[in-house]
C-alpha cells in the first residue's frame, strides 16, 4: 500500500505540472456550467418529450395524442396502462408526462349529445421546467380545439397541472450537472492515461518499472486512485459553483460515489487499453479523441437521449458513459438509486472487463 501511495504522489505532482491537464480536469467543466447555465438556464428547448398514459384506449384519446404529437413542439412517448403513474414519472426520472383516463371518449360522446359532461386530464411533472410550461401550453391549445369542435367551446376537456409526489423541483442545472459530471469521468482520465501508457510504451520507461519493486497491479492501481481522487476534487468544484451560481438542488449521493469510482476505473482502464496497444502518443491521442468526443454527445451528457433519433438511442445503449450519466440522474437529480444501481451494474461490468484486458495487455517488456 506505501508504493502504491508513493507512486500516485510521484504520478500526482507530474500530472499536475501539466496545466493543460489540470485546466481540463479542474477549469473546463467549470466553464460549461457557467456557459450553458446562462445560455439555457431560462430558456432550455421549445422540443419537449411528453408522455402519455392513455387509459381509456378508444378512437378519442388517440386523436388526442395524435393530436398533440402534431403540435411539432411535442414528441409523444407512451407509458404502459399497467403502470403505476406517479411510480413511473419516477422510477424512469420523466420530467412531464399526461394521464388520460377512463371515460374520455364516453364524456366527449355525451357532450356531441348535447349532454353536460367534463374529463379531467392529469399534467404532472416538475413545474419549473420550462419543457413542463411549454407541454402545458401545447395540451390546453389540444384540450381547447377539442372543446370548440366537440361542445362548441364548453369545458368538457379539463387539464389539471400537478407536480408528482416525491419529485424535487428542478432546475436546467439540476440536470445539466450529472452530464458534465460524467463527461469529466470519461475525458479526464482516457485522454490522459492514453497519451501516459503510450509514452511510457514509447519511451521504454515500462522497462525501467521492471527494475523497481512495483508490480504491475500496484502501478495500475496508482493511476486509478490519482484519477478518483482528482474527480471528487473536480465534482467538489462543480457542486459548489452549481450551488453558488445556479442554486444547485441537485445532491451527490452515495450512490453517486459509487458511479463515480466505478466510471473513473471503467475510463482510467480503458485509456490504458488503448495506450498500451498504440505505437506512439499522437497516434493514441487520435483513437482517444475519436471514441472519447463521438460518446460526449452520443450518450446524453449535453442532451437528452430521448431527444435524439430512434437509431441513436439503440447506439448511445451500446455506449458505456450511457450508463453513468443515467445513473448519475437517476440518483442525483430524482432520487431514484434503484434505477441507479441497475446503471452501477453495468458500469462496473463495462469497468472490470477493461481493467482485465488492461492488466493482461500490460507488460514490463513493453517496446
Amino acid at each position: 500500500m506505501s508504493r502504491i501511495l508513493a507512486d500516485m504522489k510521484a504520478f500526482g505532482t507530474q500530472y499536475l505540472r501539466s496545466r493543460v491537464g489540470t485546466f481540463f480536469a479542474l477549469v473546463f467543466p467549470i466553464l460549461l456550467i457557467l456557459l450553458f447555465g446562462a445560455i439555457f438556464g431560462s430558456s432550455g428547448s421549445s422540443q419537449v418529450t411528453l408522455y402519455v398514459q392513455d387509459l381509456d384506449n378508444q378512437q378519442a384519446s388517440h386523436a388526442f395524442t395524435d393530436a398533440l404529437n402534431k403540435t411539432n413542439v411535442l414528441t409523444i412517448r407512451a407509458i404502459p396502462a399497467s403502470a403505476d403513474f406517479s411510480q413511473y414519472i419516477r422510477d424512469h426520472s420523466i420530467n412531464v408526462a399526461l394521464l388520460i383516463p377512463e371515460g374520455f371518449q364516453q364524456a366527449l360522446s355525451r357532450a356531441e349529445n348535447g349532454t353536460r359532461a367534463d374529463v379531467n386530464l392529469t399534467l404532472a411533472g416538475d413545474q419549473t421546467q420550462s419543457s413542463y410550461g411549454i407541454a402545458v401550453s401545447a395540451v390546453d391549445a389540444v384540450a381547447t380545439a377539442f372543446n370548440l369542435k366537440v361542445a362548441k367551446a364548453a369545458p368538457v376537456v379539463n387539464v389539471l397541472s400537478t407536480s408528482v409526489p416525491g419529485l424535487r423541483h428542478l432546475t436546467y442545472i439540476d440536470l445539466f450537472l450529472p452530464g458534465i459530471i460524467g463527461f469529466t469521468i470519461l475525458s479526464t482520465p482516457l485522454f490522459g492515461m492514453t497519451a501516459i501508457c503510450a509514452e511510457y510504451r514509447s519511451r521504454r520507461y515500462f522497462k525501467l518499472l521492471a527494475t523497481t519493486k512495483l508490480s504491475k497491479a500496484e502501478w495500475l492501481a496508482a493511476k486509478v486512485v490519482f484519477h478518483i481522487v482528482l474527480l471528487f476534487a473536480s465534482v467538489a468544484l462543480m457542486v459548489l459553483t452549481g450551488i453558488v451560481i445556479f442554486g444547485l438542488k441537485a445532491v451527490v449521493t452515495p450512490m453517486a460515489i459509487l458511479i463515480i469510482i466505478a466510471g473513473t476505473l471503467e475510463f482510467t482502464s480503458l485509456g490504458m487499453v488503448l495506450g498500451i496497444f498504440v505505437r506512439d502518443p499522437e497516434t493514441g491521442a487520435a483513437i482517444a479523441n475519436a471514441i472519447g468526443f463521438p460518446m460526449m454527445f452520443l450518450a446524453g451528457s449535453f442532451f437528452p437521449v430521448d431527444a435524439m433519433p430512434s437509431f441513436l438511442q439503440t447506439g448511445a445503449r451500446l455506449l458505456p458513459l450511457t450508463y453513468i450519466n443515467e445513473g448519475l440522474r437517476a440518483t442525483m437529480t430524482f432520487g431514484t438509486d434503484a434505477t441507479a444501481f441497475v446503471d452501477l451494474l453495468v458500469t462496473l461490468g463495462f469497468a472490470v472487463v477493461f481493467f482485465v484486458v488492461a492488466a493482461r495487455g500490460l507488460s514490463w517488456k513493453s517496446r
